[in-house]
C-alpha cells in the first residue's frame, strides 16, 4: 500500500492556520454548549418528563445561563491546597483534550479566499500516537487536581479516574493496531483514504465493539461513572472546585466526548465520506459537504454517550476493572492476531469477504469459549472439605450453620 500524500499540509499562511486553529476551537466549544443542552433535553424525554424549557425559547439559552452562573460565582480557594498545581490541575485538562483535535479531518480540500487548504489543521505519519500522547497527558489534570485539593476524598477519587482512563486507554490502543493493519498506515488522513470502498467497523468490528466500550470508560461517562457516584457523597477529583474552575473539569469532559466521537468516527466509518446512499451522489465527497457528514457522525456517537446514561445502571468498581483487564484487553490481543494472520493469508488479490468470513467465524468462536466457560463456571457444584475429627481445627475454618451446634458440644441455654 502506498503511503498517504501529507505535501498537502504545512503550506497554509500564517492568517489560515490561525483561522483553522480559531475554527477548532469555537466549533468544540459550541458543540459543548450544544451538548449539554441536549443531553438534558433526551434524558428528559426518554425518562418521561420535561427538560429544560424556561430560559430562551423552548429552553435554548439554558446551557448560556449555566455558564454566565458559573462565570459570576464566587471562586472559592480551600485553606489547605496547594494553590499553584491546584489551579493549574482544570488547564491541564482541558488543553490536552483540545489539542488532540489538530490532526483530525474534517474534510477533504477546499479553496479559502483563493487559497487551496485541507480541512485539518495538520496531519502526522503517527497522528493516531500523537492523539493517544496528548490524550493521556489529560490524566494529569486529574490527579494534581484530587492531590492539590488537600482532603481524603477528591485525592480517593483522582486515583480512582486515574486508574479507570489509564486502564482504557490501553484497550483502546490495541484496538487501533487492527485498523493500522488494514489501513498500511497511522496518517489520520491516510486511515479515511483507507476506507474509501469499504469502512472499517465492517471488517474490523471487535475492534469497534472494544473502542466503543473503552472510550466510555475512558471519559468517565455512565454507566463508568465511577468516581462521581452519588453512593461516594462526593463529586470526585473536583469536589473543592467551583466557579470557573469546575466549568473547566465540564468542558473538558465533553470536549473529550468530542474527541473521542471524532476519532471513532475517523478510524472507523469513514471519517468525512458520504454514508449510503448520499455517497451515490456525484460530488458529495468534494468542497464543503464533507464536513456535513463528519459532524453528523459525531452527533451519532454523542447521542450514544447520551443513550447510554438513560439506560444502564452503574457498574461495581471490581467489575468495572475486570471489564477493561480481563476482557478488553486479552481480546483484543487475540483480535491483533487475528487480523494479521488474515491479512497475511488474503494476499492483495483476494477478495474482501474472505477477510469478513475469517473475522467473523474467530469472534463467533471467540464468544463461544467465553459463554462455554461462563456456563460450566454456572453450573459447577461447589464441594466443602470437613475436618475428619470433629474437635479439630481445619485450615479453612467452617462456621457453624446458625440454630446447631457441633457434636460433642453442649448447646447453651439462655434464661432470656
Amino acid at each position: 500500500m502506498t503511503m498517504p500524500d501529507l505535501s498537502s499540509f504545512g503550506h497554509d499562511p500564517w492568517w489560515l492556520m490561525l483561522a483553522k486553529c480559531l475554527a477548532i476551537f469555537v466549533f468544540l466549544v459550541l458543540t459543548v454548549l450544544v451538548a449539554i443542552l441536549a443531553e438534558r433535553k433526551i434524558l428528559g424525554r426518554m425518562q418521561m418528563r420535561f427538560g429544560p424549557n424556561r430560559v430562551g425559547p423552548f429552553g435554548l439559552l439554558q446551557s448560556l445561563a449555566d455558564g454566565v452562573k458559573l462565570a459570576l460565582k464566587e471562586g472559592l480557594i480551600p485553606a489547605g491546597v496547594d494553590k499553584p498545581i491546584y489551579l493549574m490541575a482544570p488547564v491541564i485538562a482541558v488543553i490536552p483534550a483540545i489539542m488532540a483535535f489538530a490532526v483530525i479531518p474534517m474534510g477533504g480540500l477546499v479553496s479559502v479566499f483563493g487559497h487551496t487548504t485541507a480541512l485539518q489543521l495538520t496531519d502526522l505519519p503517527v497522528a493516531v500516537l500523537y492523539v493517544l500522547a496528548v490524550t493521556s497527558v489529560g490524566v494529569y489534570g486529574i490527579v494534581l487536581a484530587g492531590w492539590a485539593s488537600g482532603s481524603t476524598y477528591p485525592l480517593l477519587g483522582g486515583l480512582r479516574s486515574s486508574a479507570q482512563v489509564v486502564s482504557y486507554e490501553i484497550a483502546m490502543a490495541l484496538s487501533f493496531v487492527a485498523v493500522f493493519l488494514y489501513a498500511g498506515t497511522m496518517s489520520t488522513s491516510g486511515i479515511v483514504a483507507a476506507q474509501h470502498g469499504t469502512w472499517f467497523v465492517f471488517l474490523l468490528l471487535p475492534s469497534f465493539l472494544v473502542y466503543v466500550t473503552s472510550m466510555v470508560g475512558e471519559t468517565n461517562r455512565a454507566p463508568f461513572d465511577l468516581p462521581e457516584a452519588e453512593g461516594e457523597l462526593v463529586g470526585g477529583f473536583h469536589t473543592e472546585y467551583s466557579s470557573l474552575k469546575f466549568a473547566m473539569f465540564m468542558l473538558a469532559e465533553y470536549i473529550n466526548m468530542t474527541t473521542v466521537s471524532a476519532l471513532a468516527t475517523t478510524m472507523f466509518f469513514g471519517g468525512w465520506q458520504a454514508p449510503f446512499p448520499f455517497s451515490m451522489i456525484e460530488g458529495a465527497n468534494s468542497g464543503w459537504w464533507p464536513l456535513l457528514w463528519f459532524v453528523a457522525k459525531v452527533w451519532a456517537f454523542l447521542f450514544l454517550f447520551m443513550w447510554l446514561r438513560a439506560t444502564l445502571p452503574r457498574l461495581r468498581y471490581d467489575q468495572f476493572m475486570a471489564l477493561g483487564w480481563k476482557l478488553l484487553i486479552p481480546a483484543s490481543l487475540a483480535w491483533i492476531v487475528i487480523v494479521a494472520i488474515t491479512r497475511t493469508l488474503r494476499g492483495p488479490d483476494a477478495p474482501v469477504w474472505v477477510a469478513v468470513v475469517v473475522s467473523v467465524g474467530a469472534a463467533a468462536a471467540g464468544a463461544l469459549v467465553l459463554m462455554t466457560r461462563r456456563s460450566l463456571r454456572r453450573h459447577a457444584i461447589p464441594t466443602f472439605t470437613l475436618p475428619a475429627d470433629p474437635g479439630a481445627v481445619s485450615v479453612y475454618p467452617i462456621p457453624p450453620i446458625p440454630g446447631t451446634t457441633r457434636r460433642n458440644e453442649p448447646r447453651e441455654h439462655s434464661d432470656v
